[in-house]
């Protein structure tokens, strides 16, 4: 029997530690939670590492390519208008001959869309530079895309591929976006109350925004394969984008490593958002953005149930998060369901929220059997942080806590299970919003140490343990309100005056225990 079919035989009983009673796990070594220094961009080794996880993963290797490569030239880039003329010609010619690798030399080059084809490897060299442009018509003809987690044919994305296989984009090259005053984003279709632009009752081939006289785009993400099999993106750096950075979308065997981004100040700039993909790896990141930082999403409301494909077996790891509103994010687009996600050995360093989840009533779908381990997180907000109700800004009465009738529209969030974590600095240390008719469920915390300024916060949850765990704030209150078979077990809080007052309502509050905490609660 070979190593990797003992460890998945193992796993799930390793797994059944984590909700196991706080005395059996106190027993159990404090595993050593990574700090800053060793994870994300900077760290990368050359080989990918045996992937575990609790779940049945695929072992994910890099795309092969044939001995075949094309050098671009400087004297050929500069004379086209622009670069991408070239290096799509390259590409072309590179798949019709059966794949390899096109490589873009040293320079700054201005480019429009470009799109991967099948069995061709995107090299960037040194100090290789790739401007995209801001105008509309550089995108066009419109193409499949998923913006937001609607479908759609608008301009797709600055690197685009859709039904591809083996492809990747390599080297460590510098993509730059366009200036915030470009046509693409002054044509912007608007995702704060993005819903009531599209046409839902029209197949999405027939959703078109091209931006023809000045009219709506869905602004393009940065690197966007679609529905593609065995990606791979290594090494490159990505600055200035218009919309979401590294979107995978309906893609299968993603290896996505040694990425640096930097999108703080861009409202919608987030890290990356893996949508309705299976199978993905994404290890030695570094992220600054100006939205959340590594995402899982799964589609939105009543085009993500039409589509109805999950995002699972998803692995994260050695990554780094700096300035970002969440380190890692699932949501708020949960319509096909996320699923067996596994994040560890990964560090926050002034990210706002760390481990987050995000959900609307109107979103559907939701997120079960997510795993988290060895996180270490000095935030500006919240640790844990479930917002399962939103804003009534865009989602208006749904974003009350008033009781609804369940339908397919109700997302969950359930079996959801942290340990081994290190909470340097944040606003609270866990915040849970679940839905009156669809609470979080079986939500499982153990070994965890954290400094915050509240302790907790559960508003409709049922099914929330806190174990082994060493909590210190100066606020001394734990609240709940509708929530139920909560258990606080071998956990010592450290508050200003010694004591920790529990504070309840909610006619569905039943079942709150503490045992061999200190001090006791009262």
């Amino acid at each position: 029997m070979n190593m990797k079919t003992i460890y998945r035989r193992l796993f799930p009983a390793v797994i059944g530690l984590w909700i196991m009673s706080g005395v059996e796990l106190a027993a159990q070594p404090r595993a050593a939670v990574p700090t800053a220094d060793q994870v994300g961009a900077a760290c990368m080794p050359d080989t990918i590492a045996l992937i575990r996880a609790p779940f049945d993963m695929p072992q994910l290797t890099r795309p092969v390519f044939p001995d075949y490569t094309v050098t671009l030239t400087a004297k050929a880039l500069k004379k086209a208008p622009l670069a991408s003329t070239v290096i799509q010609q390259a590409i072309d010619e590179t798949c019709r001959r059966g794949g390899g690798t096109v490589v873009v030399p040293a320079g700054v080059w201005q480019s429009g869309r470009i799109v991967l084809k099948s069995n061709v490897n995107l090299h960037f060299a040194d100090s290789a530079e790739l401007h995209f442009s801001g105008r509309v018509e550089d995108y066009l003809p419109v193409v499949f895309t998923r913006s937001a987690g609607v479908e759609g044919m608008s301009l797709g994305a600055f690197i685009y591929a859709h039904g591809q296989e083996n492809i990747a984009i390599t080297g460590h090259g510098r993509l730059v976006g366009p200036e915030r005053d470009c046509a693409i984003l002054k044509q912007n279709i608007g995702y704060g109350d993005f819903d009531k632009y599209i046409a839902y009752d029209r197949p999405a081939t027939e959703r078109i925004y091209d931006g023809h006289d000045g009219t709506d785009v869905f602004l393009p993400t940065f690197i966007g394969p679609v529905d593609c099999r065995r990606v791979l993106i290594e090494g490159v750096s990505l600055e200035k984008s218009v919309f979401w950075n590294i979107v995978p979308v309906y893609c299968d065997s993603v290896i996505i490593r040694g990425v640096t981004v930097q999108s703080v100040g861009i409202p919608t700039g987030d890290g990356m958002d893996i949508e309705s993909c299976r199978n993905v790896l994404v290890e030695y990141c570094t992220l600054s953005t100006g939205d959340d930082s590594f995402t899982i999403k799964s589609g939105r409301g009543i085009d993500g149930l039409r589509v109805n494909r999950p995002s699972e077996n998803i692995v994260l790891r050695h990554n780094l998060t700096l300035t970002g509103h969440g380190g890692i994010t699932c949501g708020s687009e949960t319509a096909g369901m996320i699923r067996d996600v596994y994040a560890h050995d990964c560090v926050f360093l002034g990210t706002n929220v760390g481990i987050r989840f995000k959900t609307r009533r109107p979103r559907g779908g939701g997120g079960e059997r997510l795993y988290y381990e060895r996180i270490r997180m000095d935030l500006k907000a919240t640790a844990i942080h479930f917002d399962m109700l939103g804003s009534s800004t865009y989602v208006g009465a749904l974003a009350g806590r008033g009781q609804m009738k369940r339908d397919e529209f109700t997302p969950v969030y359930r079996d959801v299970h942290i340990r081994d974590i290190v909470v340097e600095n944040a606003s609270c240390f866990l915040k849970i919003n679940g839905i009156p008719e669809s609470p979080a469920r079986n939500v499982h915390i153990s070994r965890a140490e954290a400094n915050a300024g509240q302790l907790a916060i559960i508003n409709d949850a049922d099914g929330v343990t806190v174990t082994d765990a060493v909590l210190r704030a100066p606020d001394n209150a734990i609240s709940v309100s509708d929530g139920r078979n909560i258990r606080f077990e071998h956990v010592r809080f450290d508050t200003p005056d010694g004591a920790v007052r529990l504070n309840t309502d909610g006619p569905l509050t039943e079942n709150i225990r503490f045992a061999d905490c200190t001090p006791e609660v009262r």
